[in-house]
């Protein structure tokens, strides 16, 4: 007789199996949140131990407040940045884009505004909220790498015309870009699979996606240390642990 411990290692194991089956036979689509950053020391925004226990996120985080005292709003993103400068590519991150160059993986949709997937290798990225690593004028729209900009100064201002820069990502009450949007849409709606990895799907509209996934007839694979709302009822397969732990045993079942 199996103990509990050594039957949930034979169920977990076989749902690895079965999780590289699916997406050895097709191209899948993945969906990523702030739990794959975690294990490369860039803290989630939500949960216990999140940014939204230290700052107040309609505060912080609304574009109302930046164009209204950028200087105090800046105080937190310059927190993050100083984070996500420094941050290097987990074993999650960097499995995702072994798993692209063996042509596993169409594109990656990421809610993350750190870059990782990028530095890992990842090609197909698409950045749903933005990224802070790229500063953009609020008054002339020109982009700029932040690691070009002094930021020793709160708030920076643009070299061109001296309006304030701010993050490039998506703050509350700004729009997703619109093409972000729409390549999401588009290739959720081609997917046979679609990895969700590190998300909760709480936030619209990219809590939509899985379920839009699912009712094209893809396979949704979630990989989250605990279950999410999503577990109950659009996955199809669900991997239960952290995905830098995860997704290294999925790689090596698929190699």
């Amino acid at each position: 007789m199996f103990s509990q411990e050594e039957g949930q290692e034979l169920v977990f194991r076989k749902n690895i199996k079965e999780a590289a089956e699916r997406i050895r036979n097709t191209k899948a689509v993945v969906l990523t949140g702030s739990g794959i950053s975690v294990a490369s020391g860039i803290m989630p925004f939500r949960g216990k131990g999140g940014l939204w226990e230290k700052y107040d996120p309609e505060e912080m985080a609304s574009i109302h407040t930046f164009r209204r005292n950028p200087r105090a709003a800046w105080v937190m993103h310059k927190e993050i940045y100083d984070v996500v400068k420094e941050a290097l590519p987990n074993p999650a991150h960097l499995s995702l884009a072994r798993m692209e160059a063996m042509g596993y993986i169409s594109s990656i949709i990421t809610q993350n505004v750190d870059g990782l997937h990028q530095k890992a290798g990842s090609k197909t990225v698409i950045e749903f909220h933005g990224n802070i690593i790229k500063l953009i004028c609020l008054d002339c729209s020109k982009l700029y790498p932040a690691v070009e900009i002094d930021l020793g100064s709160l708030p920076p201002l643009c070299p061109a015309c001296k309006g304030v820069l701010k993050p490039d990502a998506v703050f509350f009450g700004e729009p997703i870009p619109r093409e972000a949007l729409d390549r999401s849409q588009e290739e959720v709606q081609q997917c046979q699979v679609m990895l969700v990895v590190g998300t909760s799907a709480v936030v619209e509209p990219v809590a939509s996606l899985p379920r839009l996934a699912k009712n094209r007839g893809a396979d949704i694979i979630e990989i989250n240390p605990q279950p999410s709302q999503l577990t109950s009822s659009v996955t199809t397969l669900f991997l239960q642990g952290k995905a830098e732990e995860v997704l290294p045993k999925v790689l090596e079942e698929l190699n």
